[in-house]
C-alpha cells in the first residue's frame, strides 16, 4: 500500500479523462473577490476525487463550476471534451436532500425518469434495483417526513444514480448526519460506486472522508482558492468491509494532511488581519 503525494500540475493517473479543470478563476463582489484562481486538475472516466480544505478556499464554487451551473471568469472546465451543461449525464447530491414532500420515496427517484421519458415497466426496475441498492426497499411507499435524515440521504443518492450519469457531484452530502449513520452513508455510498464507477467530485472538510472515499485527494487552499497539492490514496479495494482508521498509512496522511490545512489557516488567519 502506498499514498503518494502528486505536484499540483501534474496530469491525472493513465485513462480517459471525464472532467478537465484548466486554470479556472472565479470571482465575486464585481470582480474584486477572488474565490478561486488558477485552479486545475483531472478526473478521469471512473474516479473517485475529493476536494479537501479548509473554509473558504471556494470548494462549492468549484462544484458549481464542474456541473455547470456557473460560468468560469478564466480558464475552462470540461466535461468529455466540452463546456458542462447542466442535464441527466451530471447528477448532484447535496448537504440536505432536497425531496419533494408530497411524493414518496419510489416517486422522488422515479421523477427524473418520468421527465426523461423512461417507460413505465424499465422505470419501475430500475428504481426498484436502486432502492435495494441504498437499503429501502420496503420504504418506497413512505414519505420525506417519515424519513430519518440518514434515510432521506439515501434516497438523494439513488435519485442522483437513476439517470445514470457518468458524472456525480457530491457537496457535503453526510456533513449534517450523525457519526454512525455518516460512516453506514459512506460505506453504502464506496459499495454502490464501486459498481457503477460513475466520475464523483466529492467536496468535504472531512480528513477521515476523504481518505475513505477517495482515489485522489485535491487539497486547495484558502484566499483565494488553489490547488496545494494533489495527493494519491492507494488503499484496499473493498474499504468499505474495513476499518481503515487504524491503519497505519491512513493515519500518516491523515496527520499530514491535517498539518497541512492547520498551517493553511494559521496563513489566512494572519493575511486577514493585515
Amino acid at each position: 500500500m502506498t499514498i503518494a503525494p502528486e505536484r499540483a500540475a501534474s496530469p491525472s493517473p493513465a485513462g480517459s479523462v471525464k472532467i478537465e479543470l484548466r486554470q479556472v478563476s472565479r470571482y465575486f463582489k464585481g470582480g474584486s473577490v477572488a474565490a478561486l484562481s488558477g485552479v486545475s486538475f483531472e478526473v478521469r472516466d471512473g474516479e473517485f476525487v475529493s476536494i479537501l480544505g479548509p473554509s473558504g478556499c471556494g470548494k462549492t464554487t468549484l462544484l458549481r463550476l464542474a456541473g455547470g451551473l456557473i460560468a468560469v471568469d478564466e480558464g475552462e472546465v470540461l466535461v468529455d471534451g466540452r463546456p458542462p451543461v447542466p442535464g441527466p449525464d451530471i447528477g448532484f447530491v447535496f448537504q440536505q436532500a432536497r425531496l419533494l414532500p408530497w411524493r414518496t420515496v419510489r416517486g422522488n427517484v422515479e421523477f427524473a425518469l418520468q421527465a426523461a421519458g423512461l417507460p413505465g415497466a424499465e422505470r419501475a426496475e430500475r428504481v426498484g434495483s436502486l432502492l435495494a441498492a441504498v437499503g429501502l426497499a420496503e420504504f418506497a411507499g413512505a414519505h420525506p417526513h417519515e424519513l430519518s435524515g440518514g434515510m432521506q440521504q439515501r434516497v438523494a443518492l439513488a435519485r442522483a444514480f437513476a439517470l445514470e450519469p457518468s458524472v456525480l457531484l457530491m457537496d457535503e452530502p453526510f456533513a449534517a448526519l450523525d457519526a454512525m449513520t455518516r460512516q453506514f452513508m459512506r460505506q453504502e455510498l464506496l459499495r454502490i460506486w464501486s459498481q457503477r464507477r460513475t466520475a464523483v467530485i466529492f467536496v468535504t472538510h472531512d480528513i477521515d472522508e476523504a481518505i475513505f472515499l477517495s482515489q485522489r485527494i485535491v487539497l486547495l487552499r484558502p484566499r483565494p482558492g488553489q490547488v496545494e497539492e494533489i495527493f494519491t490514496v492507494d488503499l484496499p479495494g473493498r474499504r468499505w468491509d474495513a476499518d481503515l482508521r487504524q491503519d497505519q498509512e491512513f493515519s500518516r496522511l491523515h496527520h499530514e494532511l491535517w498539518e497541512r490545512i492547520r498551517d493553511m489557516v494559521g496563513s489566512a488567519d494572519e493575511w486577514a488581519r493585515r
